[in-house]
């Protein structure tokens, strides 16, 4: 099968296009042949020698695919050979056939894109366990996204808008904004014209917001505390303006403030089921009439490199996929 390889991992890493065997699925696994793979950020990080993927899982980019199965392993039920399918992976996405454990695989929602699908699986599975099992979000409570036209945020908004809940995004250009409105965006901030701490507390009359999902970190950490509700929650994903910053932490404790912060992609696996059955029983029946993958743009297998260099740039609006075919 064909697969992408990193040759000179680092800053000036080259992605190119080699021979891999086809892998056989193993207890509890299914073998899906790929349609497209999402790019997530993880895999600029792992080229670049940031992000080594857990032990045992493939080196091969790629967190997420969309497919049909094409074999299943010992112990697998519920699923069965050409079930059309998208799943969350450690690793492998970047390739012609993908290995992942049958608790992290979903069905493709009636009326999304086998293709687009591929854009389903890594932000449902972080915008869910982050935000409702980490985060609490309670019915009636208020959300603050970053990023929110990112392939996380876009996807968080239309989840939690379709839930019934007031969700406001900081996005970085008015265009942005009126894309991240469509999406059900209460109110969308556009950062580098306005406070979202002053537009946050002004749209909940002083009292800020419940939940704030982060991936910004930096000075966005103390700006978080200030947004936050009395009892509020606040929970990182990612730090991309650092890891280290001068915190007051006295609006914490008068706030009685929740920080949290989580990973996905080394989860054991019972943990990312539990997540999955949760998505399939909440937010999959509202996939297709209310919730849609936003697909900023498609490449071919063998443009992964360009895929790469576009993502770089920032700048897009939803999921950039890798096509098989």
């Amino acid at each position: 099968m064909r697969a992408i390889h990193i040759s000179s991992p680092g800053r000036d890493y080259c992605l190119v296009l080699a021979k891999e065997p086809r892998p056989v699925p193993g207890r509890g696994q299914v073998l899906i042949g790929v349609a497209a793979a999402g790019l997530n950020n993880a895999d600029l990080l792992q080229a670049r020698g940031k992000y080594p993927p857990p032990p045992g899982a493939s080196p091969i980019l790629g967190l997420e695919v969309s497919g049909t199965i094409a074999a299943l392993g010992d112990e697998v039920a519920g699923f069965a050979v050409g079930d059309a399918v998208c799943a969350l992976l450690p690793g492998g996405g970047y390739a012609d056939y993908a290995l992942a454990d049958a608790g992290s695989v979903l069905p493709v929602p009636a009326g999304v894109d086998l293709v687009a699908a591929a854009g389903l699986p890594e932000a449902a599975f972080t915008a869910w366990t982050n935000i409702v099992d980490t985060g609490r979000l309670a019915p009636s409570e208020t959300l603050l996204v970053h990023g929110g036209t990112s392939g996380i945020g876009s996807l968080a908004i239309q989840i939690f808008a379709g839930l019934g809940h007031h969700v406001f995004t900081t996005v970085g250009s008015d265009e942005k904004c009126g894309a991240a409105r469509k999406l059900g965006a209460a109110r969308a901030i556009n950062y580098r014209t306005e406070d979202f701490v002053a537009a946050v507390k002004d749209e909940t009359g002083g009292k800020g917001v419940d939940v704030i999902l982060d991936m910004v970190g930096g000075d966005y950490v103390q700006r978080n505390i200030d947004a936050a509700a009395p009892g509020g929650r606040i929970v990182n994903i990612a730090y991309q303006q650092g890891f280290k910053v001068e915190v007051n932490f006295a609006p914490v404790l008068a706030k009685r403030l929740t920080l949290a912060a989580t990973t996905l992609r080394s989860r054991p696996n019972p943990e990312k089921q539990a997540i999955r059955d949760a998505l399939l029983e909440t937010v999959w029946p509202l996939m297709g009439p209310k919730i849609q993958p936003v697909v900023a743009q498609e490449f071919a297998l063998d443009q992964a490199q360009q895929a790469h260099e576009f993502m770089a740039k920032t700048g897009h609006i939803g999921k950039i996929l890798l096509r098989m075919a």
